[in-house]
């Protein structure tokens, strides 16, 4: 790390202040782009200060400095770069702005699109709808924010559509957008593209940020329970540990032991259980996550001791149904034999082969359970692997 840099991020408030003017004042974009580099190693309030920094540094004599700085991208300095530009936009500003959103490298692209969410130019529009999908996040991140700003209607409704796509990856994406969007009609939409999704557990992930789990549960009590759920079968290998801080599931968690336990949130409770077990069990999962998210992991898993798992098994066998959104789930945490076998009747074949796959674990997949199983069953892979087991 430079000096300067040094002095830009340090603690001392004179040499911070004379470091940020020197950036601004010499536009010195070799200090800017090593600044973005260190992006992963700053403390969020160091971003901050930093942040503020720049910003007091800038005024209308220099703010056109900033410019150069726009091809080197980081979402920790990109409101005060844009909060100034905007502050002091012109009608000559605008149309370079446009013209660097049509034309410039994928870096400048988030910060136009970003400019745009406080310069609410119609002209913008396409360029915005355009760069909604692209393979960078942070870009579309900034479109999709700008839109739903914007009231954009054309891209929600079009982001609504891509949900009922075949593609599981274009369907995510649409989830992406609507949740940064903003609109909180789409949530029904999103839940139900959830049940059916092969990637249920990263759509969850992402449906917190629109509307918050506590309320979520309040006031659509299944199916929070359900995306919380999916949460949870998702956490250390799909969606980042330190959700458990970001959602505040401790509280939540709280919340759920102090209500009388029904089918669902005995499945929520016994699959938190085994999952916070296994993240504290093993040292792949936690040794690369800072301290907060430790301790709270290991706050959450004492607090799920509480749990009576033998009185919340009883009430598995409810969810046990072809219908239910928990049967999967149900089946990994039960070891009723009967309940599970009424299963292998079921029209589902993936169902009826993971009910014979949960029979083989709890030794109880014998040749009747196999003949009616496959009774049901006209997938070919699927029949192989029912006589294999």
């Amino acid at each position: 790390m430079s000096e300067l840099l040094k002095k830009l991020t340090g603690k001392n408030i004179n040499e911070a202040e004379e470091a940020a003017n020197h950036l601004i004042n010499d536009c010195d974009v070799d200090l800017f782009k090593e600044l973005v580099s260190q992006e992963n190693f700053l403390f969020d309030f160091i971003k901050q200060n930093v942040a503020q920094r720049i910003y007091n540094a800038c005024n209308e004599e220099n703010y056109r400095n900033l410019i150069p700085f726009l091809k080197y991208y980081s979402p920790s300095y990109d409101e005060a770069v844009i909060a100034v530009l905007s502050k002091y936009a012109d009608e000559d500003l605008t149309d370079e702005m446009l013209e660097l959103f049509e034309t410039g490298t994928d870096n400048e692209k988030c910060y136009c699109a970003k400019f745009f969410s406080y310069i609410q130019d119609s002209l913008a529009l396409d360029l915005l709808r355009e760069n909604s999908y692209t393979d960078n996040d942070s870009l579309n991140a900034n479109c999709a924010a700008t839109l739903g700003i914007l009231k954009d209607i054309q891209s929600y409704e079009e982001a609504l559509k891509k949900l009922d796509s075949d593609d599981e990856f274009d369907k995510l994406s649409a989830v992406k957008f609507l949740v940064i969007y903003g609109n909180r009609e789409a949530l029904e939409k999103i839940i139900g593209t959830m049940k059916t999704s092969t990637m249920s557990e990263n759509i969850a992930g992402y449906i917190p940020y629109l509307v918050e789990l506590p309320e979520l549960i309040n006031q659509d009590y299944r199916n929070g329970i359900l995306v919380f759920n999916n949460i949870i079968n998702g956490l250390g290998e799909i969606l980042g540990l330190y959700e458990v801080i970001n959602f505040e599931m401790f509280n939540i968690f709280e919340e759920m032991l102090a209500r009388q336990a029904d089918s669902a949130l005995a499945v929520l409770l016994l699959n938190a259980c085994e999952k916070f077990n296994i993240l504290t069990e093993n040292d792949e999962y936690m040794f690369d996550e800072d301290k907060n998210t430790q301790a709270e992991i290991k706050d959450i898993k004492k607090l799920l001791g509480r749990v009576n798992k033998n009185q919340l098994k009883q009430l598995l066998p409810q969810e046990l149904k072809e219908d239910s959104p928990f049967v999967y789930t149900a089946l990994e945490l039960t070891d009723n034999i009967e309940a599970v076998k009424e299963l292998l009747r079921c029209n589902n074949q993936t169902l009826i082969l993971k009910t014979a796959e949960t029979l083989k674990k709890l030794n109880a997949f014998d040749d009747t359970a196999r003949t009616v199983a496959l009774l049901k069953i006209t997938d070919d892979n699927i029949k192989s692997i029912l006589r294999a087991l």
